[in-house]
């Protein structure tokens, strides 16, 4: 599985780019938007094809669950401990973790963490260069939860990431700091393909 988080901040063409990468085979795209207000969301939801609704994830704007076929979200690790997921237990959630060992205590509500940084991230510079969870990736033992390495991935990585275990790969830097991001999606899905 190759799931693509949105930046931050909103950028040119976005919605577009999100419906080409759609139409290349993306499985699942991340709306990570914290810094714009639910009536900026919903209008960005409107600009990507309803046919793709279903594979996106809200991070944020829960309550946009009624105005779009959504059914799956993101917690954060912060949200996660103060319990804000139980009211979507009939959703697919996810969450995030940053060791191995907490990835092993997630109950099975869970469908999926993402695991990071497990390599030094694209768009934070210096964060993640001295991440040992590529390796500690092999300590996995929580076999009701899907493992999705986030961090530093790109095309010439992305089948380290897959050798080490993981189910699955997020993509953010490398698309979104590209000057072709449809290619660089390409480059990852055919490398992982090979």
């Amino acid at each position: 599985m190759i799931i693509v988080i949105t930046p931050e901040e909103m950028i040119k063409n976005e919605a577009e780019l999100i419906n080409e990468l759609f139409q290349e085979g993306l499985d699942v795209l991340h709306i990570r938007k914290p810094f714009i207000n639910s009536e900026e969301i919903k209008n960005f939801i409107q600009k990507i094809d309803s046919e793709f609704h279903h594979q996106l994830v809200l991070q944020s704007h829960y309550d946009l669950v009624e105005n779009f076929n959504i059914s799956r979200f993101h917690f954060r690790e912060i949200d996660r401990q103060n319990i804000v997921h139980e009211s979507f237990t009939d959703k697919i959630i996810s969450t995030s973790v940053h060791d191995i060992e907490i990835f092993n205590e997630l109950g099975e509500e869970w469908d999926y963490a993402f695991i990071s940084p497990i390599f030094p991230s694209i768009s934070k510079k210096g964060y993640g260069e001295n991440s040992t969870i590529l390796d500690d990736i092999k300590k996995q033992d929580n076999p009701n939860v899907k493992l999705m390495a986030l961090g530093g991935i790109n095309e010439n990585n992305i089948n380290k990431a897959f050798e080490s275990g993981v189910d699955g790969v997020a993509l953010l830097g490398a698309i979104w700091e590209s000057d072709e991001p449809l290619n660089v999606f390409k480059k990852c899905r055919k490398n992982v393909l090979l």
